[in-house]
């Protein structure tokens, strides 16, 4: 029997978000012992060992439902971040702010700035909201372009969703262009920072956009993750910095236990694992001056990154080069998503990960 109930019109221009193959997936279909995978910009170190711990004490108390506000965790970050506790907002991982922000903040033909190269999610609950989406495209160098950004603010724009590192390019922009663009936003558009990979960048120029929240703008929020430098990927874990008065609407929209119990301790302990912080930023770095030495010699153009990514310059051939790569137990990322349909986004894995990802890539090539 065919159902008549007929799904909300947003549905109609949402193209799911596909996430980087799972291992177990290519093990299974090409009958592989050993995969690794470089497409989701996990930590090759895996979690913080303090994190670990305190979720092995946690786990006695999972019958019990968290704390639905996340206090003590919003607490620790308020502490680290230097803003009151009310200013800060926990979810289930960043996507479930950018989602949260969009169901508090978006009505149909209102209108969402993003760039044409950057996170997918923003495309989806912007459609699933069934606002317009305005995209404007990159720089010549691979950065956003704020000029366009700037440019596309009408009386219908209601947010503006700002990935600085970007993703997938992995380019920043600089504090004194952010503060030009600020300057042109008026006060009925949210500005919402995603600055996920924020702890990796070694910039003199990165800007620090906590500031705006600790001038008590109004239309400012930025987001965060522990997925990436902390290593909690699988844990789902992200927040949020803005005016009390900006979060309580996605406070109204919240799931009543976003954040699970298991999370909410391990945040805690990973913002105190300064020594793993630090061992994962070196490795980082470490590794992206290996690879862009092994794509140099490989003939091949990338972006140098702020990130734990780099985008590669494959060309046309660039999907099935991908594939090649999947077949010999490597998973990359694709950048067909992300209008960039001659790119490969590829993860800086460990030592060993990377030889073995530059042996797959030079057989391929």
């Amino acid at each position: 029997m065919k159902s008549s109930v007929k799904h909300q019109r947003g549905l109609d221009a949402i193209s799911p978000y596909v996430p980087g193959t799972p291992i177990e997936e290519v093990q299974r279909k090409y009958n592989l012992d050993s995969v690794i995978k470089l497409a989701s910009n996990e930590n090759p170190l895996g979690p913080s060992p303090k994190a670990v711990a305190v979720v092995k004490e946690a786990l006695a108390d999972v019958n019990l439902y968290p704390d639905g506000a996340s206090y003590a965790l919003r607490r620790a970050l308020a502490e680290r971040l230097g803003v009151a506790v009310e200013q800060v907002i926990a979810a289930n991982g960043a996507d479930g702010i950018i989602l949260q922000t969009c169901m508090a903040y978006l009505e149909e033909g209102d209108e969402v700035i993003v760039s044409r190269s950057s996170f997918p999610v923003y495309d989806i609950f912007t459609h699933a909201m069934r606002a317009t989406l305005v995209k404007t495209p990159l720089t010549e160098d691979y950065r956003l372009d704020l000029e366009a950004m700037a440019e596309a603010i009408d009386d219908r724009t209601k947010l503006i969703f700002f990935c600085n590192p970007n993703n997938p390019t992995g380019t920043v922009v600089t504090a004194s262009e952010v503060d030009a663009f600020m300057a042109r936003v008026p006060d009925h558009v949210l500005v919402a920072f995603d600055e996920a990979y924020n702890e990796l960048v070694d910039s003199d120029e990165y800007p620090d956009t906590l500031k705006y929240v600790r001038e008590k703008r109004g239309n400012v929020m930025v987001m965060r993750t522990f997925s990436k430098v902390y290593g909690l990927a699988g844990l789902r874990l992200g927040y949020a910095v803005a005016m009390p008065k900006v979060l309580d609407p996605l406070n109204r929209v919240r799931e009543t236990f976003a954040v699970n119990r298991l999370a909410q301790v391990a945040g805690i302990a990973a913002l105190e694992d300064d020594e793993f912080l630090e061992k994962s930023i070196a490795a980082n770095h470490a590794g992206r001056l290996y690879l862009y030495g092994e794509f140099e010699r490989l003939g091949l153009q990338y972006i140098e990154s702020h990130t734990n990514f780099i985008l590669v310059e494959i060309g046309p051939q660039a999907k099935v080069i991908q594939q090649r790569l999947l077949e010999r137990g490597v998973i990359v990322r694709p950048c067909t998503g992300y209008d960039l349909p001659d790119f490969l986004r590829i993860t800086v894995g460990s030592p060993a990960q990377n030889a073995r990802l530059i042996e797959a890539l030079e057989g391929v090539l």
